[in-house]
């Protein structure tokens, strides 16, 4: 999933994803759409069938374009099924983020950095998933050690320099924010 949430829910797929906004839009252009009922169960408007949580999970896997809503209230529950689907894999086998990264993403929020380290963590992801399709695309060349290296440095530069970028906007805020806070302290003339 490349662009989960900025300031809008989108729609779940690869690539640029069109926004989830009202359903009769989203359907129009190709998104498609699953209705979860109280008793759970999942039902996908475009197969005319229940499904079940793997389903979904092989939706995402094959980059498929959807979005969940509540089947009463029609509100977007996309997140929070794929949220589901994380804490399933996480528990079922070799999880990916450890304690310690899941106890710093937790402290993220309510942080004023929430915003900036979703963004990071979105763009950082990107930039292994695009490191991942070049190192596919040249998997029929013999990758040699040096390759390799070439590969994993234009990884951790891109991360540096995401990383450099996200302490500008930091430094930006924090430079506003006190600029704004001083500016109610100084004595009137």
């Amino acid at each position: 999933m490349s662009a989960a949430s900025k300031n809008s829910q989108k729609a779940t797929g690869a690539g640029d994803e069109p926004p989830a906004g009202d359903t009769a839009a989203t359907s129009a252009v190709g998104v498609r759409t699953i209705k979860k009922y109280p008793n759970r169960r999942l039902y996908d408007t475009q197969t005319s069938s229940y499904i079940t949580l793997s389903d979904v999970k092989n939706m995402v896997m094959g980059c498929e374009y959807f979005v969940v809503l509540d089947a009463k209230t029609g509100v977007d529950l996309t997140r929070s099924l794929l949220l589901q689907i994380i804490l399933e894999e996480e528990t079922a086998g070799v999880p990916m983020l450890s304690t310690q990264s899941l106890a710093q993403i937790i402290r993220f929020y309510g942080n004023t950095m929430q915003g900036l380290m979703g963004n990071y963590l979105e763009k950082n992801i990107q930039s292994f998933i695009d490191l991942q399709s070049r190192l596919t695309a040249n998997s029929v060349v013999k990758l040699q050690k040096p390759m390799m290296q070439n590969f994993m440095g234009g990884y951790m530069e891109q991360s540096q320099q995401m990383f450099a970028q996200m302490q500008e906007q930091m430094s930006k805020q924090t430079e506003a924010l006190m600029g704004n806070l001083g500016a109610g302290l100084l004595p009137k003339k």
